[in-house]
């Protein structure tokens, strides 16, 4: 479903992504790991226009992404969840679930849908974005994706910050999504929480993906989790 090659990705004169080669296939959960300052982020954002590459493919559904504007590839299906969560704080959790007003609303994951797997937010439903705690925050981001119709969603650090009981609701709802069909690419640090949720991981060292294996793989390769993580 979504296959990068030879993607070269630069904030003004700093290299940052120095020839990045990997495929998610559909309705696969993967990871990209690595370290602070890897440029884990800015392979989400290249993917979603945020971050222009100069050089190379990123191709979804055999579609040409690179030079597109962010909204272009938001249309073909494609949703992120950047890490500070880009939630509408002034607007209530209901308000921000029915936005855009011209979306579908009888998609896989309607409002009931949405509701009984994030019963949080059935709560919290007239509290304003601003109110809620950072996993309430998380859950929303992800929860107004969903509601689009998303065939890929791009999540950045997700359990960043968040108390271990978030984080187990997290991952369960990252398997509910999974079970949907919904193709996942995760950046994350918590390398427990990755194994739990993935199955397949790639690590981002320097500028350029240095491993890639199954869970069962990289759960068995301490050395690499030693020399590319420091766990």
């Amino acid at each position: 479903m979504l296959h990068l090659q030879d993607v070269h990705t630069y904030y003004g004169n700093s290299y940052v992504l120095k020839g990045i080669f990997f495929e998610v296939k559909k309705g696969e959960l993967a990871t990209i790991l690595g370290r602070n300052g890897a440029g884990k982020t800015t392979i989400l954002r290249s993917i979603m226009g945020l971050a222009a590459a100069r050089k190379g493919s990123i191709l979804f559904d055999d579609k040409e992404m690179l030079g597109k504007k962010p909204h272009e590839i938001a249309s073909l299906g494609v949703g992120y969840v950047p890490e500070e969560r880009a939630i509408f704080p002034s607007l209530s959790v209901l308000e921000n679930l029915m936005l855009p007003a011209k979306k579908k609303r009888d998609g896989l994951w309607n409002l009931e849908k949405i509701y009984n797997h994030f019963p949080r937010l059935r709560e919290r439903s007239h509290n304003k974005g601003r109110q809620l705690s950072g996993g309430e925050q998380q859950m929303l981001a992800i929860a107004r994706l969903l509601t689009m119709d998303v065939k890929l969603l791009l999540l950045d650090e997700p359990t960043e910050g968040l108390a271990p009981i978030l984080v187990r609701e997290i991952a369960g709802i990252l398997q509910e999504i999974k079970r949907d069909g919904i193709t996942m690419l995760l950046v994350e640090q918590n390398t427990k929480f990755a194994s739990e949720v993935a199955e397949r991981h790639h690590i981002l060292y320097n500028g350029q993906i240095v491993y890639e294996g199954s869970d069962a793989q990289f759960r068995d390769d301490t050395e690499i989790q030693r020399r590319y993580l420091g766990v």
